[in-house]
């Protein structure tokens, strides 16, 4: 157990190109891509991001958790460079860490400024929203340069917005403007400029943070494993999901709440 618990500790004991910030008066946990000047991911960043993401999913004190980049800049991309030194099929797995968002019980936000290329792209398609900047662009450039999106690119845009729009943007490198990805449903929302962008991120995080953690962890499980799923078994998981939380402390708290005309104070029990 000790050697276990050692790789963990190995995992996360120097960040490399990250930063980690707890509010806990906000409960909220800031996971901030911290490479200037544009804030690229490594190589050894991918597992300190899902180890990151994992710690988060256990804190008390996070009940919401937003990725960003630092100095206005969300991120290029993947470091190319140190993928050479990287074993074969040493890289057949970065899905999964990019990935952590989504298994994450709690709810992500992906705040985006300027460019949201490559691995940056993929890892806000495993969060449950993205905002950007009216100025932002994004985009999976990889085939630019004999390759192709490799941490879950390809499935989960075209999941998003449909394969016609993502062979076109995977296939030709294209950089989607801000305005066009509201449009297409890549984002949730759209901020004017930075200024207004914290304060999307602020008011998002308050209104999550105010829900039931118990039906938002759930809600989550849910939506995330039924969307590739049969209506018949989506339906199903749903009705049991909802079944568990009927009998939940949050359930009744809310209700409560409402006949009462106040304010719930949730549990997450």
């Amino acid at each position: 157990m000790e050697k276990y618990a050692q790789r963990r500790a190995d995992v996360l004991k120097e960040l490399d190109g990250l930063r980690v910030e707890v509010d806990a008066e906000k409960r909220i946990g800031r996971l901030i891509l911290d490479r200037p000047p544009l804030n690229i991911v490594s190589y050894q960043a991918r597992a300190q991001i899902n180890a990151i993401l994992e710690e988060f999913g256990m804190d008390e004190d996070v009940g919401v958790v937003v990725v960003r980049g630092a100095g206005g800049i969300y991120t290029s991309g993947g470091d190319v460079r140190g993928f050479f030194d990287v074993p074969r099929d040493g890289m057949s797995h970065l899905a999964w860490n990019i990935g952590a968002a989504q298994r994450c019980p709690k709810p992500v936000i992906c705040a985006m400024e300027k460019y949201a290329f490559g691995v940056g792209f993929e890892f806000s398609l495993a969060c449950d929203f993205r905002l950007a900047t009216k100025e932002t662009k994004m985009g999976l450039p990889e085939v630019t340069i004999g390759e192709m999106p490799g941490s879950g690119g390809t499935h989960r845009l075209a999941n998003l917005i449909g394969l016609t729009r993502a062979k076109r943007m995977i296939y030709l490198g294209e950089r989607v403007a801000a305005e066009t990805a509201l449009d297409w449903g890549i984002l949730s929302d759209m901020a004017e400029d930075s200024q207004a962008l914290d304060a999307m991120v602020e008011s998002y995080a308050k209104r999550l943070n105010a829900q039931s953690p118990l039906a938002l962890r759930t809600v989550k499980r849910v939506m995330n494993t039924s969307y590739d799923t049969s209506q018949e078994v989506g339906l199903e998981l749903e009705g049991q999901a909802y079944e568990k939380l009927r009998d939940s402390h949050d359930y009744k708290e809310g209700a409560e709440a409402f006949f009462n005309k106040r304010k719930p104070v949730y549990t997450g029990e």
